[in-house]
């Protein structure tokens, strides 16, 4: 005690055992495709694990397919036993149209104690590849290559709709500008003609327009009638029957005859026309009343029988039945 020469230091070296506590992982982010015309059994990818644990023996990694997707699996795991493994297709090719990714869990287990394991997921796209295996398109591009629409097909799609379009518009404007032919050709601008069309119908055998006179009273027409609807070339005067002329004629029967003699009549106004006729009695005391058909003069005529009419003509028998005296003074 108390001599320091007694006192020495010796170094001592502590090595820090590893505790196994980290799951083995993918290495990398793989990124797998399949091609549609893949057979069975094929290798896709090739993957590999890390752990961050450093064991004495080092490493020994156990890849295998995760139990609950083995039964429907699309995809199966084969372990090299050299801490890697390959990816293998379990069926011939695959439908983008049907799928176009797929997930295939991948359990990674290592040799520490205890040991440990961990699910990693590999995703793995269909794609469409050429004969020798090269991926061409993949996911949407392969969906639209199948449906035959390529980026430069839906451009010119579009170019082609635009044009068509753009003609459409030209077509249009043209037409509005065009001007339009007059259907009559005049100098004045008349924009109440009337204009007449001499067509022929569909089996017509003349060029003559139609009898519409047909079309009237049957018991009227007779075959020697001129036509109705056109002006006559000549004008006949009709025969017309005679009036009753007798003192006690009838009015009924006189006007019963003008209608049958308008009817008669071609050239007479259509049935929708107004008809009048003037009659004057036969026979009459007075004669006729018109001043046209009067052959004396009125200072010669003799009004004294308008005294003989009753009450209802005295003021006329006054006026013109007085004597010549009594009318000069």
């Amino acid at each position: 005690m108390g001599n320091l020469r007694q006192m020495s230091r010796v170094p001592v070296y502590i090595r820090v055992l590893d505790v196994n506590d980290n799951a083995p992982t993918f290495a990398t982010n793989y990124e797998t495709f399949v091609c549609e015309n893949a057979k069975a059994n094929q290798r896709i990818q090739t993957v590999s694990a890390t752990d961050p644990d450093r064991p004495a023996g080092g490493h020994r990694f156990f890849f295998t397919l995760a139990p609950e997707a083995a039964g429907k699996a699309n995809f199966s795991v084969r372990d090299n036993k050299d801490n890697t493994a390959w990816i293998l297709t379990r069926r011939n090719s695959y439908s983008s149209l049907l799928k176009s990714v797929y997930r295939v869990p991948v359990v990674i287990a290592d040799n520490g104690t205890p040991a440990l394991s961990s699910t990693n997921t590999l995703t793995v796209r269909v794609c469409t590849c050429d004969r020798e295996g090269n991926m061409k398109l993949c996911n949407a591009e392969a969906l639209a290559a199948r449906a035959g629409l390529s980026t430069g097909a839906l451009v010119a799609i579009l170019l082609c709709v635009v044009i068509l379009l753009m003609i459409v518009v030209l077509f249009a404007a043209l037409r509005r500008q065009r001007k339009k032919e007059p259907l009559i050709i005049s100098k004045e601008d008349v924009r109440d003609n009337v204009v007449s069309y001499n067509d022929e119908g569909g089996g017509e055998e003349d060029t003559q327009a139609f009898d519409i006179g047909a079309l009237r009273n049957p018991e009227a027409v007779e075959d020697a009638k001129q036509r109705r609807d056109i002006v006559p070339e000549a004008y006949y005067p009709p025969a017309r029957r005679p009036a009753r002329d007798n003192a006690n004629g009838d009015v009924r029967d006189f006007i019963n005859q003008k209608i049958r003699d308008n009817d008669s009549d071609p050239t007479a106004p259509p049935y929708d026309s107004l008809a009048t006729y003037a009659y004057e009695g036969g026979g009459s005391a007075a004669e006729s009343l018109s001043s046209l058909e009067s052959a004396a003069a009125e200072g010669e005529q003799d009004y004294d029988y308008l005294s003989e009419w009753g009450p209802r003509f005295k003021k006329l028998a006054d006026m013109y039945g007085a004597d010549d005296s009594d009318r000069d003074s």
